[in-house]
């Protein structure tokens, strides 16, 4: 048997809090998420820098182009397919496009083949997970071949980034309001439009929706029903809970913001389980969806970057960079726990996959209101913060990206400290209102209430892109340097911190470029 070797990035630790509570059961059987590389990388990697540059001959492919000539090669396949045999496992589902291999087999078969051993762990947050210590393994013949193995540890990865209006008014704010979809739609110039012919992929991790809690909804806003439609991945599926401050308050906010504001597309909603092996396999099945197409992809859920290993990071940011090839937007919430993203040491973190430099990272925002329906205006639009009770725009600096060819140049304000040089990717790019205070209406298991988060705004903007998407006959694609070139396109937010960092005019670590001037947005996408 040939020798093995740990898989760069994929060590594990224990998670903070976690126990080990016992062996899991060897004949378990389970799925595990295999990425490979790709044929042409260096062409694909010149691809996608050419596009971060603003080269105007960097075109997006279709997904047909796309699949042949970057995905996996059959010499590749074949050589995993030969390990899987050895070992007693299947190869479940094989995606060439996307470079991505389910494998399926008993516990004990996959702690055989990857050099694991894997334990029941008992999570105070979550119950119990599956996990394991150290790195995977791989043989000779796979070293250069596979680069994630993702599923063995299924812990949970990531957390909904959305609010329900506390019983309480945090101290010094205006009085709370409520808005609908439509009337930030309108605050923000949002261009006509109904997202007719689009279809706009919406990531789960969980809970579901009620189809007559939609019916409802949409109806009370007088706007079509836009079609909505369930996909089940690993493990995954539409399953509400009847806790509309659970998951289900995530699912339903996100396809009622985005359906209330382009009702006239798709709404295709990628179901999965909550752990690196089910994200990724999610986003990268929207990311390749041949059969609905997305051309733009809203992500609400994230966590701080430090929690996820350097394989699974590596192996997102990855398809980011895929879904930028195809020219597919991808808006992703920022948080809602500050400048601390939630991670409780004491230091500053900023949320993934919002870190990404190959998503739209979706701050947050606090708007005053003046005037009534339709002749609504924006008097004042400040950082969300809410207090410690209350919430913030997740927004700072990036430790695993480097800062991207369109950030270049730019300082950022800490509260304290004052300006400096931005020493890494910076985070949010976008922001919009996500302050629970000036939160949403929304319908969720039954329940009317008001909800913030940036949530909200990944949502919010992906809605904004479908419009722009159908206005312009084409998808605006991989939208950040667009915006970045582009001065004044968005609403600047001067005022207010996150924790760390503060606003200060151009962009900002708590809410980027600022909020969306809609009609500024579409002139130069």
């Amino acid at each position: 048997m040939m020798a093995k070797h740990p898989l760069p990035g994929s060590d594990r630790a224990v998670a903070r809090g976690a126990k080990i509570a016992g062996q899991c059961d060897p004949h378990e059987t389970i799925d595990v998420v295999v990425t490979l590389r790709r044929r042409d990388e260096p062409i694909f990697r010149a691809l996608v820098r050419d596009m971060a540059a603003g080269e105007p001959a960097a075109q997006p492919l279709s997904r047909a182009a796309f699949s042949k000539r970057f995905g996996a090669s059959d010499d590749d396949l074949a050589k995993l397919a030969a390990f899987a045999a050895q070992h007693g496992l299947t190869m479940a589902r094989v995606d060439t496009a996307a470079c991505t291999v389910v494998l399926r087999g008993a516990i004990a078969q996959f702690q055989q083949a990857f050099d694991v051993t894997l334990h029941q762990y008992d999570y105070h947050a979550s119950g119990q997970f599956r996990g394991r210590t150290g790195p995977v393994h791989l043989p000779d013949e796979l070293r250069d071949v596979v680069t994630a193995v993702l599923g063995l540890d299924n812990r949970p990865q990531a957390r909904p980034h959305f609010r329900i209006r506390p019983p309480f008014r945090p101290a010094a704010t205006p009085p709370a309001i409520a808005l609908s979809p439509l009337q930030l739609g309108a605050l923000y110039r949002f261009p006509a439009g109904d997202g007719a012919g689009q279809c706009i992929g919406i990531i789960e991790l969980g809970g579901g929706y009620r189809p007559d809690d939609l019916r409802t909804y949409f109806d009370g806003l007088g706007v079509a029903r836009p079609t909505v439609v369930p996909i089940a991945i690993h493990g995954g599926g539409n399953q509400p809970s009847g806790d509309p401050g659970g998951p289900d308050g995530e699912v339903t906010l996100d396809i009622e913001i985005a359906g209330a504001l382009a009702p006239g597309a798709t709404l295709a909603v990628y179901f999965t389980q909550n752990s690196d092996a089910g994200f990724l396999d999610a986003v990268s099945r929207a990311v390749h969806d041949t059969t609905h197409n997305p051309s733009v992809i809203s992500i609400s859920w994230g966590g701080p970057e430090d929690a996820w290993t350097a394989q699974s990071l590596r192996a997102f940011d990855t398809v980011l960079q895929e879904a930028a090839a195809l020219g597919v937007t991808v808006c992703a919430a920022a948080g809602d726990n500050g400048s601390g993203d939630g991670a409780g040491d004491g230091r500053d973190h900023v949320d993934f996959p919002a870190a990404s430099p190959y998503a739209l990272a979706c701050g947050g925002t606090r708007v005053q209101v003046a005037g009534q329906p339709p002749d609504q205006t924006i008097a004042l639009e400040v950082v969300w913060n809410d207090g410690s009770g209350g919430g913030a725009s997740g927004g700072g600096i990036s430790r695993a990206f480097p800062v991207p060819a369109w950030q270049d140049g730019l300082s950022v304000l800490r509260g304290v400290d004052g300006s400096a040089p931005l020493p890494g990717r910076g985070v949010p790019d976008v922001a919009g209102d996500a302050s629970p205070m000036t939160g949403y209406e929304v319908l969720i298991d039954g329940v009317r209430t008001v909800v913030g988060g940036t949530s909200a705004v990944a949502p919010l903007w992906a809605a904004l892109i479908a419009r722009i998407n159908v206005a312009k006959g084409r998808p605006a694609g991989y939208v950040n340097p667009k915006l970045y070139r582009a001065a004044g396109v968005c609403n600047d937010i001067t005022q207010g911190n996150n924790g760390t960092f503060a606003a200060a005019p151009g962009w900002d670590a708590c809410t980027g470029l600022g909020s969306p001037d809609g009609e500024k947005v579409a002139a130069v996408l």
